[in-house]
């Protein structure tokens, strides 16, 4: 695992910065801190920042080719390079190192742009083509590993994270105010999109394709939409979809295929375990490929109601793990106000911080470790699935005619919690399947938005609705059952930008390599394969999974409720830690003033009064005022920042307090 960066000033033809370039690398050093190189050619220059995993002595970045016309920096790992590398020397390419790195130099060789498709693993990567003068950009299917790319005045600039791009001075930071709004709508800035107006994430399973004319092409080489799993490059049959049992079969060969392909290195490999399906699951098949008891991590907390810390016991020593713990107690939550340096934009995930904590635990012990993220999007785990499983049958027997008046109705406060539950049920019903979900995921919908947010603000956003392009998602979605479309939106936008954003910068600032077999794209596609009732079944999620799995766990373990990874933010925020989100909402300069201050404060009153909705809402806006410190900070001290904060945007002025209730719910 690497960080990478880079600069081209096609446009200007102005030969780099070595200096500029080596400060962008040098602040993704966490990402690689056992070596640096770098490769400049007049416009054009690579940095790279090395973790190493594999060929601990070769494998030294920037890579090129034999007569050094095309260059590589690269983060990620490839799974199938030994499956690749024969067949590269039979073509006659010549290695130097044991490196997965220089078998994709010698893949582009033979097949250039559809190189990117051979590849199994996790990867963002740079090649520089010397003889075409072309730079091209590529991010994994999944989308596991960051790359962003910014758009300046002589050129292209492109970093493993955010950061680079800021520290550059090559891009005008200007904000965007509809990624306002969309953090304020989803609880994270949904890719390509970021914070800033000329910044940008490149989509998963994409490449971007950059000229010397200066013109910009981009390429999706993967999606679900392609069709079914190709299970032959496995030597697998296809499932036999009368029989369950098959299913089951074909679902741990693919788990054991994905995890044992996980565990190539040259260094020991661990595992997260939080108790949870997925976790457990994972670390069950390693146990069964290492000859060393698996080293497995758990990060538990004093309350007990988000604690699995005894579940996780029990898996390892069921599995006969080398186990280690850490309780995290509320005074770390502080951390948030450092993890702006990490995340590089408002990221208001609260379980970045155990995350974290685990990562560091687990960097004690091991260099890689394997988790269970992608279990939940993938095999249908999310409550809120279900419910929108119980809210298409209401569909199916209830007439539109009764429905039909509930479209713009969403419950009664005053007549008590009954009559909200009941008018939500009723409204989300009458929405239909796209807009229900979408709507059931929204933190803060337009009207919260219209209520919090500043006259200028609202201005600036002209109208906008964040939604648009969730909609989009979901409309391109393969298949035809609700589910398929769901769960393809959630692994479009929020396993993307919320959660494995988390797992990377948590991880990769304790210099640590997660990976995630799980979302190998063959368990990815697999799992859109199966219809409903293989995910969901009895009022479970995970219904395969579970029942692939159980046979290697303690009887009836799999079925306690599920937690989720997640920490007692809302007990926090109203004990320990409330002086201290006030001092920041509310006392302090910092605070981000595009936002309507007094219905900000009657919004906590009633927040701290028991309103637990709004624990995700005061999530993002703790988040952004420390980001916004943050920015008005680095603004004193260099100007260039000054384009970040635009006046109108943090205005001064307030709304008159409505009366227009409050939606909204992540779960």
């Amino acid at each position: 695992m690497c960080g990478i960066s880079g600069i081209w000033n096609h446009k200007s033809g102005q030969p780099v910065d070595a200096d500029k370039l080596r400060r962008m690398t040098d602040l993704i050093a966490h990402r690689g801190p056992d070596g640096e190189g770098f490769y400049t050619s007049q416009a054009l220059g690579l940095g790279h920042r090395r973790l190493s995993i594999i060929d601990l002595e070769g494998g030294r970045q920037p890579m090129c080719n034999e007569d050094g016309t095309v260059w590589i920096v690269f983060n990620g790992e490839i799974y199938n390079y030994p499956d690749l590398r024969p067949s590269l020397e039979q073509r006659g390419h010549k290695f130097r190192t044991n490196s997965d790195t220089e078998a994709i130099i010698h893949l582009y060789e033979d097949l250039g742009e559809g190189c990117f498709e051979q590849l199994r693993g996790m990867f963002a990567l740079a090649l520089w083509d010397e003889p075409k003068q072309r730079l091209l950009l590529a991010r994994d299917r999944i989308g596991i590993k960051p790359l962003f790319y910014g758009v300046g005045r002589h050129g292209i600039v492109f970093g493993s994270e955010l950061k680079c791009i800021q520290a550059s001075g090559l891009v005008d930071l200007e904000i965007d105010p509809t990624a306002i709004a969309d953090l304020f709508s989803f609880f994270y800035i949904p890719g390509p999109k970021t914070i800033h107006k000329n910044v940008y994430s490149l989509n998963p399973g994409s490449y971007l394709r950059v000229d010397r004319s200066g013109s910009f092409f981009q390429r999706n080489y993967w999606d679900l939409q392609r069709g079914q799993p190709n299970l032959d490059q496995l030597n697998l049959d296809r499932p036999n979809f009368d029989s369950e049992e098959e299913y089951r079969q074909r679902l741990l060969a693919l788990l054991g295929d994905a995890v044992k392909s996980h565990l190539l290195s040259d260094v020991p490999v661990g595992a997260f375990l939080s108790g949870g399906v997925d976790s457990c699951s994972v670390v069950a098949m390693m146990s069964g490929f290492t000859p060393e008891p698996v080293t497995a991590c758990t990060i538990g907390f004093e309350e007990q109601e988000y604690n699995e810390m005894a579940r996780a016991r029990t898996v390892a020593a069921n599995f006969g793990c080398s186990h280690r713990e850490q309780i995290v107690t509320a005074e770390p939550a502080k951390l948030l106000a450092n993890f702006i340096d990490l995340y590089d934009q408002p990221f208001p995930d609260h379980s970045s911080i155990p995350t974290w904590y685990v990562s560091r635990l687990a960097r004690q012990h091991v260099k890689v470790v394997l988790s269970g993220d992608g279990g939940d999007e993938t095999f249908a785990g999310y409550s809120r699935y279900r419910r929108h499983h119980a809210l298409e049958r209401i569909r199916r027997s209830v007439p539109d005619v009764f429905l039909s008046p509930f479209r713009s109705r969403v419950g009664n406060r005053e007549n008590g919690a009954l009559s909200e539950r009941l008018g939500r049920v009723l409204h989300q019903t009458a929405l239909g399947t796209r807009d229900a979900y979408l709507h059931g995921i929204t933190v803060a919908d337009k009207a919260l938005r219209s209520r919090i947010f500043s006259v200028d603000l609202k201005h600036e956003l002209a109208g906008y609705d964040p939604l648009d392009g969730f909609r989009d998602v979901y409309n391109r979605a393969p298949g035809s059952d609700f589910l398929s479309k769901i769960s393809y939106l959630d692994l479009k936008t929020y396993l993307v930008d919320d959660i494995l954003t988390k797992v990377d910068r948590a991880s990769m600032a304790n210099s640590l390599e997660v990976r995630v077999p799980l979302l190998d794209h063959h368990m990815v596609e697999f799992a859109c394969s199966l219809p409903v009732h293989m995910k969901l079944r009895d009022g479970k999620g995970k219904y395969l999974l579970r029942k692939a799995i159980s046979p290697l766990l303690p009887d009836g373990f799999l079925d306690a409720k599920k937690m989720g990874f997640r920490i007692p933010f809302i007990p926090w925020m109203r004990g320990s830690l409330r002086h201290w989100a006030e001092d920041i909402l509310f006392r302090n300069t910092h605070s981000p003033s595009f936002l309507n201050t007094a219905a900000t404060r009657q919004l906590w009153n009633g927040f701290q009064s028991g309103e637990d909705h709004l624990g995700d809402l005061f999530g993002i806006v703790l988040s952004f005022a420390l980001w916004s410190r943050g920015q008005k900070s680095a603004a004193v001290s260099s100007p260039s920042v000054v384009n970040a904060i635009p006046g109108s945007l943090f205005a001064t002025r307030d709304l008159t307090l409505s009366s227009v209730p409050i939606e909204g719910a992540r779960n």
